[in-house]
């Protein structure tokens, strides 16, 4: 290649972030003095980097600060699924945002085209699980100092909190009712592992009820947006390989 091709070639472009917030205990009102920041958005790659032979990567985590981007794409997939720690994003309270363009604009906007109630209760109920195992599995280890299993249930007490309230209501709500009863409770059930299970029985039977919510989301909404936010970043017009939008 000589100097003259490497001129026509589109000039390398970072990926736009579209949306982010701080999440984490801050969001949910449970921070202490001492308690990390965490981030949270949502970026995408310029639209001609999806044409080569390797996809650009989905994800960008980094520490000190902690924060994590997804792909735009990625993101809708993990929305749709209901997971909590990426669905959380389009329902921060206003103070915890950080970066909102149009499109994120547009993200928040249709957040409840994401949310469905099967998703909602596998995610939430299946995450909360997941927190009660490692609490019952480090205890009778020993091995786990009571701050963590501390966190472990409040995680646990947070998710179905949270998860409960969006199958009734359809409206996920970040920042806990009441963080003072929360903390307490989970010293109690880090305490005593096993008491986690009426919590978790309590959730199955709010899970086993009607929900407001419709049984699959909608993934129109998503595909549209991912569509504009495709053109949107599309630096080089089809047909036309040297040419750049100004």
């Amino acid at each position: 290649m000589d100097d003259d091709d490497a001129k026509d070639l589109p000039e390398q472009r970072e990926p736009a972030v579209l949306l982010s917030g701080i999440v984490g205990s801050t969001a949910y009102g449970l921070a202490h003095a001492g308690s990390d920041l965490d981030r949270l958005g949502v970026f995408a790659v310029p639209t001609e980097q999806l044409f080569g032979l390797h996809r650009p990567a989905e994800s960008r985590v980094t520490t000190a600060p902690d924060s994590t981007l997804h792909e735009a794409a990625k993101w809708c997939r993990l929305a749709l699924s209901s997971n909590p720690t990426a669905s959380e994003l389009v329902w921060l309270p206003e103070d915890c945002y950080e970066v909102r363009t149009a499109l994120g604009e547009e993200l928040i906007a249709m957040r409840r085209s994401f949310v469905a109630a099967g998703p909602v209760r596998s995610s939430y109920l299946g995450y909360a699980t997941q927190q009660f195992r490692k609490m019952v599995a480090r205890g009778e280890r020993g091995d786990a100092p009571p701050a963590r299993q501390a966190k472990h249930a409040r995680h646990l007490l947070r998710l179905l909190e949270q998860g409960v309230h969006l199958y009734r209501s359809g409206e996920l709500r970040v920042r806990v009712a009441d963080p003072e009863s929360l903390r307490a409770e989970g010293e109690r059930l880090a305490a005593e592992p096993s008491a986690a299970e009426a919590r978790l029985a309590w959730a199955e039977d709010q899970f086993s009820r009607r929900s407001v919510l419709p049984d699959a989301p909608d993934e129109r909404p998503a595909t549209a947006w991912l569509r504009r936010v495709r053109l949107a970043q599309l630096a080089v017009p089809l047909g036309s390989a040297t040419s750049t939008l100004v």
